[in-house]
């Protein structure tokens, strides 16, 4: 299964902010989704990603303060992307070996969606129920 066929199931929508937005915004923001990492976009594009683990780990070090900062200073500037036409299965692997939940997907240079670990997650899911019922049906029709 590719990443075209993960995103025609859960839609291209992505939520996006842009460097200049506080911490605090971007919280705000992830509520409201009810997601767990936003893309950061700027005119140029895509400029990073920053997740709720992110804002852990910076309110940790740096407290409270870090709300009214703007989410460039907590952002990871060197994207892990992906494209439509790539596999499942390679996307698990760049998610695994990066160490990242959420993959936003680029196609000619754009923000086509995100892939989130949850998505990969359910895609196997649904592919293993489909073999099982697949090989249930074989069994039984001998």
């Amino acid at each position: 299964m590719r990443i075209a066929d993960v995103l025609r199931n859960k839609g291209s929508a992505v939520a996006t902010i842009t460097p200049e937005t506080s911490v605090a915004g971007l919280l705000t923001e992830l509520a409201v989704h009810n997601i767990g990492a936003m893309v950061v976009v700027s005119p140029d594009g895509v400029v990073g990603i920053v997740s709720e683990r992110d804002v852990v780990r910076a309110l940790q070090r740096r407290g409270a303060e870090l709300l009214t900062q703007p989410v460039s200073e907590i952002m990871t500037s060197m994207v892990v992307t992906c494209s439509p036409e790539d596999s499942v299965d390679s996307l698990t692997r760049l998610m695994t070996e990066n160490r990242v939940r959420h993959v936003p997907v680029l196609q000619n240079g754009r923000l086509a969606g995100i892939v989130s670990i949850g998505d990969v997650v359910k895609t196997r899911m649904e592919e293993l129920e489909a073999q099982q019922e697949q090989l249930q049906a074989y069994i039984t029709r001998g």
